[in-house]
C-alpha cells in the first residue's frame, strides 16, 4: 500500500519544486536572482513566467518607476551671506539595477545617499548665489527700481531654474555610480532663517519708509513749486490789471481833457467860464469851517472873493 502512495509523493514533491521555482516579473518591477547573496547572471526586466532554482536561488525584486525623494528643509547660507531655509525634492530611477543591488541593496539606503550627496550640492549651489537668484525664477523679468534707487534689486544672471538644472548635473554624475538616473531637482520652498527674519523684516520697514519720505519730500517741494507759480501769476495778473487801469484812466483823462478843451475853448466866455469853475472847485476843496486865508488883493482867488 506504501509503495502504491510513492508516485504520488512524488508527483506532489515535483509540482511543489516547480511552483517554488517559478516566478513572474511584472511590468512595475525587475529582478536580481542571487545565489548565497551573490547575483547570478544579468537582471530580469522583461515581464512575464521565469525560473529559478529553488534550493538555492532568491528573487529580489527591484523597482522600475519613477521614484521620488523628498529632503527635509535644510539651513544653508547664500553667497550675500543671507542664512535661508530650503525645501527640495527630487525624481530618480533605478537604471542599472545590479548595480544598485551590488552598492545600496535597497530603497532606504539609496533614500539616504540621494539625501547626502543632493544637500550637499544644494548647499554649495546655493553658496554661490546671491539671495535674489535662489527666490527669483527667470533673469529676463523686468526688475522695477524704486524711487531713488531705494529697494532696488540686483540684476538677475540666471534665476533658481539654472540652479536647480547645476544641482541635478553635479549631482548626477555621483549618483550614477550607484545605478541611479536622477530626472530633476526641484526647490520646494525657500525661507529666511527664523533668526534673520525679524531683521529682514526690519530692513523692509525701513526701506519703505526712506521711499515714503522720499515720495513726501518731492510732493513738499512740487508744492512750494506750485504755490510758487501760482504767486508769480497772480502778480503778472494784478501788475498787468494795474497798467491796463492806467492805460483805461489815462485815456479817459485825454479824452476828458479833449473835452472839456472843445468845450471850454469856444470863445473867450467859455474860457471864462470854465476858469470861474475850476475856482469854484479850488474853494470847495480848500475852504471849510476853520479854514483862515490871508490873501492878497492881486490872488486869482481873492478876484471871485473881492466880486462877491
Amino acid at each position: 500500500m506504501s509503495f502504491k502512495l510513492l508516485p504520488a509523493a512524488a508527483a506532489a514533491v515535483g509540482a511543489l519544486a516547480l511552483y517554488s521555482a517559478a516566478f513572474t516579473v511584472t511590468e512595475v518591477d525587475q529582478v536580481i536572482i542571487t545565489e548565497f547573496g551573490k547575483p547570478v547572471g544579468e537582471p530580469i526586466k522583461e515581464a512575464g513566467l521565469h525560473f529559478l532554482n529553488p534550493f538555492t536561488q532568491k528573487v529580489n525584486r527591484i523597482e522600475r518607476r519613477l521614484l521620488e525623494w523628498d529632503g527635509p528643509p535644510v539651513e544653508m547660507p547664500t553667497k550675500d551671506k543671507t542664512y535661508i531655509s530650503v525645501d527640495t525634492f527630487a525624481r530618480w530611477r533605478i537604471q542599472d539595477p545590479k548595480q544598485f543591488f551590488l552598492r545600496l541593496r535597497d530603497e532606504r539606503s539609496a533614500q539616504s545617499r540621494l539625501e547626502d550627496i543632493l544637500g550637499s550640492e544644494t548647499r554649495n549651489a546655493i553658496a554661490r548665489h546671491e539671495l535674489i537668484e535662489v527666490v527669483r525664477s527667470e533673469p529676463s523679468r523686468v526688475v522695477k527700481e524704486e524711487v531713488g534707487g531705494v529697494g532696488t534689486l540686483y540684476p538677475i544672471k540666471k534665476g533658481h531654474h539654472v540652479i536647480e538644472r547645476d544641482i541635478l548635473k553635479a549631482a548626477a554624475p555621483k549618483l550614477s555610480e550607484f545605478g541611479i538616473e536622477l530626472l530633476d531637482v526641484r526647490f520646494k520652498r525657500v525661507n529666511y532663517n527664523a533668526t534673520v527674519q525679524q531683521r529682514i523684516y526690519e530692513r523692509m520697514v525701513s526701506e519703505r519708509k526712506q521711499i515714503a519720505d522720499r515720495f513726501r519730500s518731492e510732493g513738499a517741494g512740487e508744492a512750494a513749486r506750485i504755490r510758487g507759480k501760482k504767486e508769480r501769476d497772480l502778480q503778472k495778473i494784478e501788475s498787468e490789471a494795474y497798467r491796463t487801469i492806467q492805460e483805461v484812466r489815462g485815456q479817459a483823462d485825454a479824452k476828458a481833457a479833449e473835452i472839456y478843451s472843445r468845450a471850454y475853448g469856444q470863445g473867450p466866455q467859455a474860457a471864462e467860464f470854465y476858469e470861474f469853475l475850476k475856482a469854484m472847485e479850488t474853494y470847495r476843496l480848500s475852504l471849510t469851517d476853520d479854514t483862515n486865508l490871508v490873501l492878497s488883493t492881486d490872488s486869482p482867488l481873492w478876484r471871485h472873493l473881492g466880486a462877491r
